[in-house]
């Protein structure tokens, strides 16, 4: 990542943040403690999660342009999400990455960006 100045840059903008989500929601999808929480139609789950990542990684304000204000755990409240589903999430994603050119440091990078939120939205024991 050094060369960039933020993870959206160094991913390669919308179009390499995309290449991340379309990796990683067959993984949730199949992954039997978090895949029943998500809709068997995913593309509009897929399309927001683009937008959120890539105003999170310090991209353009694309999600808030479009849905406002991301509130993200009150977005999660209604589905019951465990430590051990906050995790399951994370290693769906580490797998994503795995399967991408990105450096093991930027994938690293990434990882530790999102566990801090992942286990931010835990609301069940």
């Amino acid at each position: 990542m050094n060369n960039y100045s933020t993870i959206f840059e160094a991913v390669g903008g919308v179009a390499g943040i995309r290449r991340i989500v379309e990796a990683f929601y067959p993984k949730v999808l199949r992954n039997p403690l978090i895949g029943p929480l998500f809709p068997a139609e995913i593309d509009p789950v897929m399309d927001r999660q683009t937008l959120f990542l890539s105003q999170f990684f310090g991209g353009p304000p694309l999600y808030s342009d479009e849905y406002g204000h991301p509130m993200m755990r009150a977005r999660h409240l209604p589905f019951p999400i465990t430590p051990e589903r906050a995790e399951a999430w994370l290693g769906c994603m580490r797998e994503a990455l795995a399967e991408t050119d990105l450096p093991q440091e930027l994938q690293a990078i990434i990882v530790d960006r999102l566990s801090g939120p992942a286990h931010h939205f835990i609301n069940q024991p």
